[in-house]
């Protein structure tokens, strides 16, 4: 290997183990946040009241479905313009989504709004947001791709190099 390709590559490593430490400190406070949480969600299960009444149910409601309807034109633009925001855009409708289900059977009150509520995960908000869910992981996908398409194409090699593809086979 020369000289001039292993300085030019040296800068990358540094900044990827200085990421990689950055991650792992990110992880770190994430599973603290998780850790924590958990006699957060014991304290409400046992102390908030299984009945409350609120003054901005409406509102509540109405903002949160006017987001999500938000979302979903998001979801359909950044597809449409092929747009790198699509994985994040459909992750987000995807978990609106689910919450938005999962929220609609909780708080029904009465038997027909669950009945409606359940209909409604079932046929509408689960399979699109589980669409939205393999959409994101579409994209991730094809980016990954590109972008192993794009480093191979700058260090000259050819991309139908049979050593490369089965590389690239072996690491995905």
């Amino acid at each position: 290997m020369s000289s001039e390709l292993i300085e030019a590559r040296l800068p990358q490593k540094l900044r990827a183990r200085v990421r990689g430490r950055a991650l792992d400190w990110i992880g770190v406070l994430f599973a603290a946040a998780a850790i924590l949480l958990v006699p957060w969600v014991v304290l409400l299960v046992r102390d908030l009241p299984s009945d409350h009444r609120s003054a901005h149910w409406d509102v509540a409601w109405g903002g949160f479905d006017l987001a999500l309807a938000l979302l979903l034109v998001g979801v359909a633009v950044a597809a449409w313009r092929r747009s790198p925001w699509l994985e994040g855009a459909a992750t987000a409708a995807a978990t609106l989504l689910f919450v938005d289900a999962w929220f609609d059977i909780l708080t029904s009150s009465s038997r027909s709004e669950l009945i409606m509520a359940i209909v409604e995960a079932a046929l509408v908000e689960l399979p699109i947001a589980v669409l939205c869910v393999f959409l994101a992981r579409s994209v991730e996908r094809r980016f990954a791709a590109a972008a192993s398409l794009a480093a191979r194409r700058s260090e000259g090699i050819h991309e139908f190099d049979p050593v490369c593809l089965a590389q690239d086979e072996r690491a995905a």
